[in-house]
């Protein structure tokens, strides 16, 4: 701090580095700040006056798709993620990679037809979100928007908020799905993914809280899984090509889904 600073300035600039870190209140102890650097004569905190736009806590995202997340980018977004640093990653999930034309990636479901898996993809998808919570100090949500658009908001507000590494891992809707609906109804979409069970909803809080690290948000499936799959083409497609294959694979599924589902219940029954 510059000899001979005030005290009105030297307490608006520590209350500055004391929420420096908080979004709502950096912005807040700059707006008190700015005007005492304005009337100051100290070199020193005119530079600080000069660089004004930095005050408040910037918002800082990396988006990606899940091609990159999953797969050929996960070694990058495993190094930043385990590197604690405050960043906040937001992966939109098509489960596939649909820049290139529509492969397979490591984010795609079994009995999905993609590039490479014309016959339906044999394996289960990754858990990208498991992966990232193993580390112990990273926030990760996964969300779909048009199933919860309020838990959306609250995992991108708390993934923001938190002061450390965060995974928001969001369902996207994707030409490449082939909705029979239309595109248009992509949102509805993404509310019969989650209500079907096929995709899930979880908003965790951390460990440091005392609570327990995992809160499920999506609730016991109540739709029908087969009936969503049919109504998409990289599904329903598979039944055309070869029924008793398609019809092998589509019970996978099923028993994936259902199985991702009961782990993450475990997670947040424990004490």
């Amino acid at each position: 701090m510059a000899a001979g600073t005030d005290q009105a300035t030297a307490a608006a600039l520590q209350d500055w580095l004391n929420n420096r870190e908080d979004a709502q209140g950096s912005a807040k102890a700059a707006a008190a700040l700015l005007p005492l650097l304005a009337e100051s004569s100290d070199p020193l905190l005119q530079q600080i006056y000069a660089q004004r736009d930095y005050l408040s806590k910037k918002s800082m995202w990396i988006f990606g798709g899940d091609g990159w997340a999953y797969d050929i980018g996960y070694g990058g977004l495993d190094h930043v993620l385990a590197s604690g640093e405050n960043v906040n990653v937001l992966v939109f999930d098509t489960e596939v990679y649909s820049n290139t034309g529509g492969q397979s990636s490591k984010s795609t479901p079994t009995a999905a037809i993609a590039k490479f898996s014309v016959t339906g993809k044999k394996t289960k998808k990754k858990d990208l979100g498991k992966m990232a919570m193993s580390y112990g100090y990273v926030y990760v949500a996964q969300i779909a928007m048009g199933a919860d658009m309020n838990q959306t908001l609250r995992a991108l507000r708390e993934a923001e908020a938190y002061d450390g590494p965060s995974l928001v891992i969001a369902y996207s809707h994707c030409i490449n799905h082939g909705i029979k609906a239309g595109m248009n109804k992509g949102l509805e979409e993404q509310a019969k993914a989650v209500k079907a069970g096929y995709w899930h909803l979880y908003n965790p809080a951390l460990q440091a809280s005392g609570q327990n690290p995992f809160t499920l948000d999506s609730k016991e499936p109540t739709g029908d899984l087969r009936e969503f799959l049919m109504g998409e083409v990289r599904y329903d497609s598979l039944r055309k090509i070869d029924p008793t294959h398609a019809e092998e694979l589509f019970a996978k599924t099923a028993q994936d889904a259902k199985e991702r589902y009961e782990g993450y219940k475990r997670l947040a029954e424990q004490e």
